[in-house]
C-alpha cells in the first residue's frame, strides 16, 4: 500500500422476512416463476396506491434496536431514476429522516463501527442480461422479473470506520448474524436476501479522506473482501503514478478478480428526493418500540459470553470453536449438555466440528452421553463422532447401545499394552527419535495404535502409555 491506508464504509441491504411485499400483498418469495408475484402496486401502474406493511415496520425497528440506533418519527421520500427494474421510475425510499439511526456495531475483537442510519425502502425487480459477459454493456437482449419489485428492504449505512478487506469481512458476517437473530431476514447472500456496496477510498494517514468509489452488489464475504482489496491496491497504483481517482461506480468481476467501472457516481440531488405524497409520516409510539425492544433474542454477542464463561479464553483457538457454534446456532444445546454433566470444552469442539446446524442434529440427552464417554475414556475421540454421525439417523437413541453397536468395546490395558509393544517394535527408528525428544512422532505412533485397534484405542490413553515407556 506504499504508506496508504483504507478507509471503508459499507451499506449493507437485506430483505425482511416478510409474508408480503412492503406497500401491497403480493406473496414475498424467493425463486418462484417470473412476474408470477406482481399487482398494479408493485408495478407501478396509474391509480394505485401502497399501504405500509406493519410487520415489515416491526423488523426495522428490531435491527435499529438490534444496532443501538435512535428509533424515531420518519417519512418515505421518492427517489426518482430511471431503469428497467424500477418500474414506477421512482422508489419509494427514506431520506433525510430515517427510521434508525446513530448506532454502533461490536465486532468479536472489540472494534466499534458506526452506524449511520438504517432505512426502510423497496427493493427492484431484477433483470438478467442475456448475450455477451451477462453486464447490460453487450447484452444481446435483457428479461426483466418484476417478483422483487416491492420486496421491502433495510438498508443499513455505516460509518466510514473500517480499514481493512479482513475487517469489512468480520463487520458483515456479525452484521449477518445479528440480522438472523432478530428474524429479521433468513440472510442468504447467494439468493440476494443481503447485498452489500462498498464505499472504497485510500490516504496517507493523517490526510483528508481521498475520492470513493462505490463498488455494487457483493453478495458474499469473500467476493466483499476481495472486492475492497483489489479496489484499494488499483487506487494507490492510480495515484502513485500521478492520476486522479473519479468518483464512480464500479462492478466486481468475481472471475477476473477486478473491478471496472459502471458510471458515474451520482450524488442526491441527482435523484430529486420529494416527499411521498401517497403515505403518511411513521411515527412508531414509544410502547410499541419498548414491546418490541422486550421480545429481542440474545444477540450473537451475549450468546458467545455465554459459552466463554464455560470454556478456556485464552485459547483463540477455542474463541474460534465458540464462534462456529454461535453462528450455527448451537449454543443452545452446548449449554444444555454442559448443564447435563458434559464437559464443555469437549462439547464445545464436538458442536463446532461434527454437527450439521441444518440437519437433523443428537437430543441433548444423547449428546451429553457421548461428550461424557469420551471424556471418561470409553470412548476415543474417532470412536465418538462415529457415534456422533450415527446419532443424525436415531437422534434419541442410547449412546452407550449405539457404541455397542457399532463394535466400540473397549480396549482392556493388556491389549492396549501389547498392541502398543508391537507399533514401537515394527518402528524402532522412530521410537528412537520420539524418546531422544521429537515430540512431534506422538502422533504418528498413535495413528498406527489406532490403525492396529481399528479406532478402538483410546488416544489419552494411548499417550500415556507412549510417555510412561518414553521416560
Amino acid at each position: 500500500m506504499n504508506g496508504y491506508e483504507t478507509i471503508i464504509g459499507l451499506e449493507v441491504h437485506c430483505e425482511l422476512k416478510t409474508a408480503t411485499k412492503l406497500f401491497c400483498g403480493c406473496p414475498n418469495m424467493f425463486g418462484d416463476e417470473p412476474n408470477t408475484n406482481c399487482c398494479p402496486v408493485c408495478v407501478g401502474l396509474p391509480g394505485s396506491l401502497p399501504v405500509l406493511n406493519e410487520r415489515a415496520v416491526e423488523f426495522a425497528i428490531r435491527i435499529g434496536l438490534a444496532l443501538n440506533c435512535e428509533v424515531r418519527w420518519s417519512n418515505f421520500h421518492r427517489k426518482n431514476y430511471f431503469y428497467p427494474d424500477m418500474p414506477k421510475d421512482f422508489q419509494i425510499s427514506q431520506y433525510d429522516l430515517p427510521l434508525n439511526s446513530n448506532g454502533t456495531l461490536e465486532l468479536p475483537d472489540g472494534t466499534v463501527i458506526g452506524i449511520t442510519r438504517a432505512h426502510m425502502e423497496e427493493d427492484t425487480g431484477k433483470s438478467t442480461h442475456l448475450g455477451g459477459s451477462g453486464r447490460i454493456h453487450g447484452a444481446d437482449s435483457s428479461l426483466i422479473d418484476y417478483n422483487r419489485s416491492g420486496v421491502p428492504l433495510v438498508e443499513i449505512v455505516s460509518e466510514p470506520d473500517m480499514r481493512s478487506g479482513a475487517q469489512a469481512r468480520a463487520y458483515v458476517a456479525e452484521l449477518r448474524a445479528i440480522l438472523v437473530a432478530v428474524g429479521a431476514t433468513d440472510g442468504r447472500m447467494e439468493e440476494g436476501s443481503m447485498r452489500v456496496d462498498a464505499n472504497v477510498s485510500v490516504r496517507k494517514p493523517g490526510e483528508p479522506f481521498g475520492t470513493r468509489c462505490e463498488i455494487k452488489n457483493l453478495n458474499s464475504l469473500r467476493s466483499l473482501q476481495r472486492a475492497i482489496e483489489f479496489e484499494a491496491l488499483r487506487q494507490v497504483d492510480a495515484l502513485e503514478s500521478g492520476e486522479r481517482i473519479i468518483q464512480e461506480t464500479r462492478h466486481w468481476d468475481e472471475q477476473a478478480g477486478r473491478t471496472g467501472s459502471m458510471r458515474s457516481k451520482e450524488e442526491a440531488n441527482d435523484y430529486r428526493y420529494f416527499p411521498e405524497p401517497d403515505l403518511v409520516p411513521l411515527a412508531p409510539s414509544d410502547a410499541w418500540i419498548e414491546q418490541i425492544r422486550s421480545a429481542l433474542p440474545a444477540l450473537p454477542k451475549e450468546r458467545r459470553a455465554r459459552l466463554l464463561a464455560l470454556v478456556d479464553k485464552s485459547d483463540s483457538a477455542t474463541i474460534d470453536l465458540v464462534a462456529t457454534v454461535v453462528d450455527r446456532e448451537l449454543d443452545d444445546l452446548v449449554i444444555e449438555a454442559v448443564a447435563s454433566g458434559a464437559p464443555a470444552q469437549l462439547a464445545v469442539t464436538r458442536a463446532a466440528n461434527e454437527l450439521d446446524a441444518g440437519g437433523v442434529l443428537p437430543s441433548t440427552a444423547s449428546f451429553a452421553a457421548t461428550c461424557q464417554m469420551e471424556a471418561a475414556g470409553a470412548l476415543s475421540a474417532t470412536q465418538a463422532k462415529a457415534v456422533l454421525a450415527a446419532l443424525v439417523d436415531e437422534p434419541n437413541a442410547d449412546p452407550k447401545e449405539l457404541a455397542s453397536r457399532l463394535g466400540f468395546e473397549q480396549l482392556s490395558e493388556d491389549s492396549l499394552g501389547a498392541t502398543i509393544e508391537e507399533v514401537i517394535g515394527a518402528n524402532a527408528d522412530e521410537w528412537s527419535r520420539y524418546v531422544g525428544g521429537d515430540d512431534k512422532l506422538a502422533q504418528f505412533f498413535i495413528g498406527k495404535v489406532m490403525a492396529a485397534t481399528k479406532g478402538k484405542a483410546n488416544g489419552k490413553a494411548v499417550i500415556a502409555e507412549l510417555q510412561a515407556r518414553r521416560n
